[in-house]
């Protein structure tokens, strides 16, 4: 064969082979080594906060006013609530009744013209005869908080940002800063610390918070240029907000468990999973695994999953699966195609 086109043909081989492993590096992962993921939604805006019905009916809302379910079948717009939806406002957290089987309860945060509120819905069909339980909670564009969770005490909690109004954070007759706790019917609980809903406060912009298997509870924080926490929540905690965050600790104040300050996670949603915590981080792009010790109060170590998703808003955990939500078409990511997404991991423990 003429040496000239044995030669071609090598040099043609060689650039096949160097493309191949370029686009290899470059492509999108939809799994990660330990775990299997399947994108189950997309073309969805801006799902902000995600549980399910007993029944395994997925519900989950929308910024703009969309509480939807999917029973993995099929999409039904079951509540359009009117909002007020800017910047980091309108609809966010929900959470459903434990013993929604018996009372059909739904519970969803959200902004109006004036303020953030949490309200309790009846599902049938549709959400109906809304029940405002806490109201006049401060609002702005920026720092609402939004998360809803039922504890393990049967309480429901609610974080709540300062609205940026800082200062409020450190007043415990606001409710802006703060992490609420109620009853189902909208009361105060006799054992809150404050004679209030207030259960812990110093809050700037809290955004998840979990449970973990022997009842300490987590909560995830948005620090001021970078400095994002983790903390464990305690009754009646001062968490120092605005007079100290991350590493910058007197000991007046309750220490994160952990605090970032090499970089920005803008951590969201939170689950506790097989003793591990799992956090969304927005504008870190990722799922954050920390792997805590046996007394869930020290953390052994951290890894970065999934962060070829951009911007992540919740994760929960149900039937044995993790669940996270992307948000990438809020004004501050960079959609992929079929952006925003809700997926399904199966964690390999």
């Amino acid at each position: 064969m003429n040496k000239k086109l044995i030669l071609g043909l090598g040099l043609v081989i060689i650039v096949i082979i160097a493309m191949v492993l370029l686009w290899s590096q470059n492509m999108p992962q939809n799994s990660q080594k330990g775990s299997q993921s399947e994108v189950i939604l997309e073309n969805l805006n801006n799902p902000w906060a995600l549980d399910f019905l007993p029944n395994g009916t997925m519900i989950f809302t929308q910024r703009e006013g969309q509480v939807i379910t999917w029973d993995g079948k099929s999409l039904e717009g079951v509540g359009n609530i009117l909002v007020e939806a800017q910047g980091e406002s309108g609809l966010l957290g929900l959470a459903v009744d434990p013993e929604f089987t018996k009372n059909k309860y739904i519970y969803v945060y959200y902004t109006d013209n004036n303020s953030n509120r949490i309200s309790r819905f009846i599902l049938n069909q549709k959400m109906e005869n809304e029940t405002i339980l806490v109201d006049n909670i401060p609002s702005a564009s920026i720092h609402d908080g939004g998360r809803l969770k039922f504890g393990p005490d049967g309480k429901l909690y609610a974080t709540t940002g300062d609205a940026s109004q800082r200062d409020l954070a450190q007043d415990v007759n606001s409710l802006a800063g703060k992490i609420l706790r109620l009853n189902k019917n909208g009361s105060v609980p006799d054992d809150n610390p404050f004679n209030s809903y207030v259960w812990s406060y110093g809050h700037r912009n809290p955004q998840g918070i979990t449970w973990g298997e022997n009842g300490i509870m987590y909560a995830s924080e948005h620090g001021q240029t970078q400095n994002d926490e983790i903390n464990i929540i305690v009754k009646g905690g001062n968490f120092g907000w605005p007079f100290e965050e991350g590493e910058n600790l007197t000991g007046k104040y309750k220490n994160p468990l952990i605090f970032y300050t090499n970089f920005t996670l803008a951590p969201s949603g939170m689950a506790f999973f097989q003793g591990d915590l799992y956090v969304a981080g927005l504008r870190g792009n990722q799922l954050r695994q920390i792997v805590l010790d046996e007394s869930g109060q020290k953390v052994i170590s951290e890894s970065e999953l999934f962060t070829n998703l951009g911007r992540i808003r919740d994760v929960v955990v149900y039937d044995g699966y993790l669940y996270i939500s992307t948000n990438n078409m809020d004004g501050r990511g960079v959609p992929n195609v079929g952006d925003d997404k809700i997926i399904r991991i199966k964690v390999n423990g």
